[in-house]
């Protein structure tokens, strides 16, 4: 009996790997460059794990600490994967010994023809670092992102 349950739980921790998969979004142009890439599981909201990304702004009115930020999973503040929509936010803030600053960067995509995902993104970043009179500073950006999943 205990040889029966030991080979059927091999058995059913053995079966078809087709559970999971990945994405991969990015874009670049004249203002940013990024990248998002993630595991992703079928069924249930298609959740990710092993998310992990990185940002570079271009611009150099930005503070430097801000300008070149990576990304986890823990940074993934919203999902959203159909099939025809893919969308994400991934956000995170500057650590928290300096003044309150983050970047947010939002990707909404919708399926195209050859299976890869086109659409748009939008990057926020905040800083308080050398702000007068506690207003911080506000600096956005968009443009063309592009996922794939598989």
């Amino acid at each position: 009996m205990r040889a029966n349950v030991a080979v059927m739980s091999i058995l059913l921790a053995t079966g078809p790997a087709v559970a999971s998969g990945g994405l991969s979004c990015g874009a670049r142009d004249g203002a940013v460059k990024f990248t998002i890439e993630s595991g992703i599981t079928r069924g249930m909201g298609s959740p990710v794990f092993d998310l992990h990304g990185q940002i570079e702004i271009f611009d150099k009115a930005v503070a430097e600490d801000l300008r070149r930020v990576s990304f986890d999973s823990a940074h993934l503040a919203q999902y959203w994967l159909d099939g025809e929509e893919l969308r994400m936010i991934v956000y995170r803030e500057r650590d928290a010994d300096k003044p309150h600053g983050y970047v947010e960067v939002i990707v909404k995509t919708k399926s195209g023809e050859d299976g890869d995902y086109i659409g748009q993104y939008s990057v926020t970043v905040f800083d308080m670092a050398g702000a007068a009179g506690g207003e911080g500073k506000t600096f956005n950006y968009s443009g063309r992102a592009t996922c794939l999943v598989e």
